[in-house]
Parts: C-alpha cells; sequence; structure tokens
C-alpha cells in the first residue's frame, strides 16, 4: 500500500461518494488479501504486533513454528511463548537478532529477528514485525561435523595412547616369563606362592590389554563385525562381571526382559562394552549404599529396546547438553568417554540412544536398534497425473 494513502482516504472520506468509496475498499481489500497471501507463502514465520507486543497478524509458518492456534490474534506474544521477555525485546528504535529453542510442539532451534515499523516519516512507531527462521537442521549439520571432529581427534589420540600403554605392557609381559624360568629353579616350597603372585600379575596384564584393545575398536569407525547374538546372554554376562561391584554397594538389579525378545545380529564385544558402560554409570550414580538399577527389554515391529534405568541422582539440564563431549564428566576419576563410545557403537549399528533424566529421581538410557530394513511407505497426497501425449 503506498505511503499516505489511508491519511488521504480518511481526509476525504466525507466528500466521497458511495461509489467511490466501495472502489477504495474494495482496493483495499484486494491490497490486504496480496500480501497476506504472500506472507502465508513464506517456509519463514512473521507475526506482525502492536507497540504493546500483541499478536495483529501471524501466518501458518510461525503457528507451526511455535505451536500458535489462530485465536492467538488479540493476545500478547509473551502469553503463548513462556519465557520471551517482550520487555527486554522490544527497545525502541533498536533492531533485535536472537538465537532461541523451543520444546513444543517440536524441540526445534530457531532464529528470530525483531524489527520496529515507524511511519513514513520516522517520527513514531506504528508496532512491530517479527521474522522467524528454522534453523533446526542446519544446527544439528553443525553439531555433527564438529562432534566428527571430535571423535577424529579423539581416535588419534586413543591411538597414541594405546602404543604408549601398549609398550610397557608387552615389556611387562616379558620380564615376567623371565621370572617364571628363574621360579622353575627354586624348590617347590618357595616356588609355589611366587609362582601364585606370578598368575595374577600376568592375569592382570592380560585384562589391561583386552581393555585397551576393545576400546580401540569401539572408538574406531570401523565396520562392526556382526553375527547373531543373544542380547540378553550378553547382559546377563555383564551383570556377573560387574557383581562384584554391585554387592559391595548394596545394589540390586532388577530385570524385566521380553520373552519374545529374538537373536540380534550385533558385535557381541562392542555390545558387551556398551553393556557394560551403562550398568557401570548407573552404579556409580548412586549415593551411598543401597539402590536399584533396572534393566528392560522390549521389541515392537520395527526396533528392539535395551533400557538401564537407576534411581541415582540423575543429571541437571545443564550437564544434558555435554553429555556426549569427550573429557566432561561429573565423575571425580572419570575420563567422560564412557556414554561417546556408546553412542559410537549404537549409531555405527544404525541404532540412537536416548536419555531421560531428573535431578535426585535418576536417570533411564534407552538403546534403540532398528529391526531389519524399513519399507518405503508412499504418503497421502493428491495424485498427480502427467499427459505423456
Amino acid at each position: 500500500m503506498k505511503s499516505g494513502f489511508l491519511e488521504k482516504l480518511l481526509a476525504r472520506l466525507d466528500r466521497i461518494d458511495p461509489v467511490e468509496a466501495q472502489q477504495l475498499l474494495s482496493r483495499l481489500i484486494r491490497e490486504k488479501g496480496f500480501l497476506e497471501q504472500v506472507f502465508e507463502a513464506l517456509h519463514e514465520g512473521v507475526i506482525v504486533l502492536d507497540g504493546k507486543g500483541v499478536v495483529t497478524f501471524v501466518n501458518e509458518a510461525a503457528q507451526k513454528l511455535f505451536g500458535l492456534p489462530e485465536s492467538v490474534i488479540g493476545e500478547t506474544l509473551e502469553q503463548r511463548i513462556p519465557g520471551l521477555d517482550w520487555e527486554a525485546l522490544a527497545k525502541p528504535g533498536k533492531q533485535v537478532s536472537r538465537d532461541l529453542e523451543v520444546f513444543y510442539p517440536e524441540n526445534r532451534y530457531l532464529n528470530f529477528y525483531l524489527a520496529p515499523i515507524t511511519t513514513p516519516d520516522g517520527s513514531g512507531g506504528l508496532g512491530w514485525v517479527m521474522l522467524v527462521r528454522d534453523q533446526t537442521r542446519s544446527r544439528r549439520e553443525a553439531e555433527d561435523i564438529l562432534e566428527s571432529e571430535r571423535l577424529n581427534a579423539l581416535t588419534l589420540l586413543a591411538a597414541g595412547v594405546a602404543h604408549e600403554i601398549g609398550n610397557p605392557l608387552n615389556s611387562l609381559d616379558i620380564h615376567l616369563q623371565l621370572l617364571e624360568r628363574k621360579l622353575r629353579k627354586l624348590p617347590p616350597g618357595d616356588r609355589a606362592p611366587l609362582e601364585e603372585h606370578l598368575g595374577t600379575a600376568r592375569r592382570e596384564i592380560q585384562r589391561l590389554d583386552t581393555i585397551l584393545r576393545q576400546f580401540l575398536e569401539a572408538i574406531r569407525p570401523t565396520t562392526p563385525n556382526r553375527e547373531r547374538c543373544d542380547l540378553h546372554a550378553l547382559l546377563h554376562e555383564t551383570i556377573r562381571l560387574l557383581e562384584p561391584e554391585l554387592s559391595s554397594r548394596g545394589i540390586a538389579v532388577e530385570l524385566d526382559l521380553d520373552p519374545g525378545f529374538p537373536a540380534v545380529e550385533v558385535d557381541a564385544s562392542q555390545f558387551q562394552q556398551v553393556f557394560y558402560n551403562l550398568v557401570r554409570n548407573a552404579y556409580q550414580a548412586m549415593r551411598g549404599r543401597g539402590g536399584r538399577i533396572r534393566v528392560a527389554t522390549q521389541v515392537t515391529d520395527y526396533e528392539y529396546r535395551i533400557s538401564i534405568s537407576d534411581n541415582g541422582s540423575g543429571i541437571s539440564p545443564e550437564q544434558m547438553g555435554s553429555l556426549f563431549e569427550p573429557y566432561r564428566t561429573t565423575k571425580q576419576s572419570g575420563t567422560g568417554l564412557g556414554l561417546l563410545v556408546v553412542r559410537r557403537v549404537v549409531r555405527s549399528h544404525g541404532g540412537e540412544i536416548e536419555i531421560e533424566s531428573e535431578p535426585d529421581r535418576g536417570t533411564t538410557v534407552t538403546v534403540h536398534l532398528p529391526r531389519g530394513q524399513k519399507p518405503v511407505r508412499l504418503l497421502e497426497t493428491k495424485a498427480e497425473v502427467i499427459d505423456i501425449d
């Protein structure tokens, strides 16, 4: 609409004849309808507000991004978007660009640009226009790139650590072999207790070597060695390995395993490490003695689910955002690599992990694994017929 059109219309209203008035009103309606069609065609959200933050127009894209109903017209934006401080944002003569995260109707990352609408001569403000862009996809792509870079750096670090630790382990093994030869020359009575200590040392070296090898296999971007595996047996074996620590802490483990859970094609050694890390994280979250860990499995038509829950200290909202960052841990002796390795293994099998937690109530980690390849599904839409003649 041209500048000054409304002013001229109002000034001439008392001298205008009915026919001309009808033509002017028709022009107003056409221009208003044209602008609304333009705004509705945009993928970006458009919200027009008056000087007090009351919504006067909202397009369909903005309704979807914020979960706003059509009845929002006439209400303040603060009423419909909790956490948005209108007075702090709407500064006269200032333009604002901010990022925000919304959780309803979907968890999305948005960027909005708020600009004042002024009179043609700039003497006064008529309201505000807010343009909203959905940055969820670009933000998650950036996070994936950053995580990939971190994992590559971690892989190089792990290779260096493995080299530095592997050499002393080999040296220790060689010296233990030399000690074993010398022990054979001693009388049997003197040799027996020393051989026991020697056997313990060799078993611990082998255990360190196994842990190191499994860690490298999990952290490196290698293709899983899939074979049909009983995940329930892996869970039982993992709990058996951790039984001494669980018993010393007085922690009970409750199993709720789906009897119809079939064998799954996974890398058994990698998934044993996944279960080991998750169960260990669960009991380390317990404060003092006692506590309960619940391990449950479920199978649906399209996925396998394995969940491990605890009633420990839980995870604060501030820590939830950095769970998968290397060396970010709340434990005094932790490395922050456990969940990173778990997600790496699960994703290499085409799955994903989900974490739900509440401070002082506990945490549930669920592993989702796809059950075979999903078939294509035709979406309901209007058929398009193309004439090839």
